[in-house]
């Protein structure tokens, strides 16, 4: 621990130190990890290949599953490493480029989800507006202000989280580079210039939150006037979904950001960790696939047999131009 921590780079501790633990966690991590990927890729391939998902919710669904893919690799495949390794060192430039991809794929992640419930109000409560104001322009503005949004913040936090000086030696009690415990590492007369950028971040994030609470305030209400029964379960099984999803997320990572500084290590942190690192992109291509028939009905035309020939066919045809 003296080299490593004396070095420039960090001693992520993970979750054990005992050698069966490090080899369960790795493949633990990996499972969960390949069915992130295959869940996130068939969701991406599904909504760009079925031209009947060419709607702006499904637009909104690709692109969080992009962000959902992207967001469990900065973590999960340096921590399967590590375990397998039996070495915890990550050095400064890997660090820095954690921290950055994980503040800017988190901050996009919250901004598509505000999008998304935006989408489905006015789907339903504005419906005959819905072309005008959720036109394709409009959509992919949308889109590139989630990802410049998030990009920027994640700029901001780590060109200030790594201007702090450390004080103690440079070991973080879980494993990836994790703000918080990272600000475990700072001396203490420092802290004002990141806790002003996590205040701002928080009091936008609460925005988004406060934005996605009134949507749903409003399709409830416009849902519970519906007098058809089945149009009630067909709004609810479309919104319900992404409602679990946000909840989910931003709760999870609001406990870890927000609770008191601790300076002892606790196994709460790793589980909360998980809870808004790990589990969210795994769980969302289950949440939204398995709840949607219009998914279902795609997967289904794209696993077929039928459809796999004409895109072979396809491909052999282009091959021979």
């Amino acid at each position: 621990m003296a080299n490593l921590t004396s070095t420039s780079g960090f001693l992520l501790m993970g979750f054990s130190d005992d050698r069966k633990l490090q080899i369960l966690h790795a493949l633990l991590f990996l499972v969960t990890y390949l069915l992130a990927l295959i869940g996130n890729l068939l969701i991406i391939t599904i909504t760009t290949l079925d031209y009947r998902l060419h709607s702006p919710m499904y637009y909104f669904l690709k692109h969080l599953s992009l962000l959902d893919l992207c967001f469990i690799s900065v973590t999960v495949p340096q921590s399967i490493a590590n375990s397998l390794m039996n070495n915890g060192y990550i050095s400064l430039g890997q660090c820095i480029l954690q921290v950055f991809f994980f503040i800017a794929l988190a901050s996009s992640e919250v901004a598509i989800l505000t999008v998304m419930s935006y989408d489905r109000y006015v789907a339903i409560c504005q419906p005959l507006k819905y072309e005008t104001i959720m036109d394709p322009h409009a959509c992919r503005q949308a889109v590139i202000a989630v990802w410049i949004a998030g990009g920027l913040s994640g700029l901001v936090h780590t060109a200030v989280n790594f201007s702090l000086s450390l004080c103690g030696e440079r070991v973080i009690h879980q494993f990836f580079c994790d703000v918080p415990q990272m600000l475990k590492l700072a001396c203490s007369s420092e802290f004002i210039n990141e806790i002003a950028v996590a205040a701002f971040t928080t009091s936008t994030a609460f925005i988004c939150l406060i934005s996605i609470v009134l949507s749903y305030v409003h399709i409830f209400s416009a849902v519970l006037r519906i007098p058809s029964a089945e149009g009630r379960t067909k709004v609810f099984s479309t919104c319900l979904p992404h409602l679990f999803v946000v909840t989910f997320f931003l709760s999870a990572a609001g406990f870890e950001f927000l609770r008191p500084p601790s300076n002892s290590q606790s196994a709460m942190d790793l589980m909360f960790s998980i809870f808004y690192t790990v589990i969210p992109p795994t769980l969302n291509p289950i949440v939204y696939s398995l709840r949607n028939e219009a998914m279902k009905a795609a997967l289904r035309k794209v696993l077929s047999k039928e459809e796999f020939s004409q895109r072979k066919m396809y491909l052999k045809a282009l091959c021979k131009l």
